[in-house]
């Protein structure tokens, strides 16, 4: 059955493959009226439905606390390498990167697995100190296209799209680097010299082909639906969290924001731990500290700190 063809209906089938799709098993967060919810042992597992986005049965997981485990789930239900699945976009099977699953899964919604598709190695020409590219990475060793501007000198190439993934640069593999490091590789590489660029699109079912998406702002899209999300964490355990505040909504959308700007890449999840680190902290030095003790890899400069210490500020005050 085509993708997206059995969404919408009750959680049932096999655990494996099979049953109807409608996100987290029903009823995973009720309880008698009037009575606290259960001890977490005592909890129903939260179930999620899966499909292949170029097509599939439908497949349930659980029992992940991240990313990497969920892939690794994934994979098991339809019996492919974990390695296969590029990235998962949510409630829909269109490579649309305002619906990408990042830090938080809706309790009811769908997750839509992508998979290697054709190879394709790209000759590109940089007449331009920017080539503009947004990187994002899946949290599993992959860094991925998230926007192409247009107008860019990547947005000249018709070969190149939103969801590619970028292989290597140069012969260099990229496969296990994170998109910060495949940002700066990008931007480091000397104005007027030709580059190789090795690259993997998800694969798509004849009738998901259509026009190249630039790919649209973030922010405005809530990921994450029902009663509750289930958050990841690249380190430490998943937990299970009431939809997100009206401030970190809006907090988490404009330093997502900045990332781009300042270093090219998306990352809702970074972007929210920056959020946490940034309301708990006193100042901007205290945030500075807070973000070099967890997130010391990425080597924030001083004027991304201070603008980041800026953006949560005006999100408690509610200005966009």
């Amino acid at each position: 059955e085509g993708a997206g063809g059995r969404a919408g209906g009750g959680a049932v089938g096999d655990p494996a493959v099979g049953g109807g799709a409608g996100g987290a098993g029903a009823g995973s967060l009720s309880t008698a009226p009037g009575l606290p919810p259960p001890p977490a042992a005592l909890r129903p597992r939260l179930v999620f439905h899966t499909q292949l986005a170029h097509g599939s049965p439908t497949g349930r997981v659980e029992g992940f606390s991240n990313v990497r485990e969920l892939y690794g789930k994934i994979a098991e239900a339809f019996r492919i390498p974990p390695a296969e699945v590029m990235f998962c976009t949510l409630n829909t099977h269109k490579v649309d990167m305002e619906k990408l699953l990042g830090g938080q899964i809706g309790l009811e919604d769908f997750i839509f697995a992508h998979t290697k598709g054709q190879r394709k190695e790209v000759e590109v020409f940089k007449s331009e100190e920017a080539l503009g590219l947004t990187i994002t990475d899946n949290g599993a060793g992959y860094a991925f296209i998230k926007r192409i501007r247009e107008g860019s000198v990547i947005d000249r190439i018709p070969v190149i799209s939103v969801g590619d993934m970028i292989e290597a640069i140069d012969g260099h593999s990229l496969v296990g680097a994170r998109h910060y490091e495949v940002a700066k590789m990008l931007k480091e590489l000397p104005r007027g010299r030709t580059f190789a660029l090795r690259l993997t699109e998800p694969r798509k079912a004849f009738d998901l082909i259509g026009p190249r998406s630039g790919g649209g702002r973030s922010g405005g899209t809530q990921v994450g639906s029902g009663r509750g999300t289930l958050r990841l964490r690249a380190r430490g355990p998943a937990t299970l969290e009431e939809q997100p505040s009206a401030f970190e909504e809006l907090a988490v959308a404009k330093v997502d924001d900045l990332l781009e700007s300042y270093m090219g890449i998306r990352d809702s999840e970074l972007a929210a731990t920056m959020v946490e680190l940034g309301r708990d902290a006193g100042d901007p030095d205290a945030l500075a500290q807070a973000l070099d003790a967890q997130l010391g890899d990425f080597a924030f400069p001083d004027e991304f700190v201070f603008d980041v210490w800026g953006a949560i500020g005006d999100a408690k005050v509610g200005r966009c």
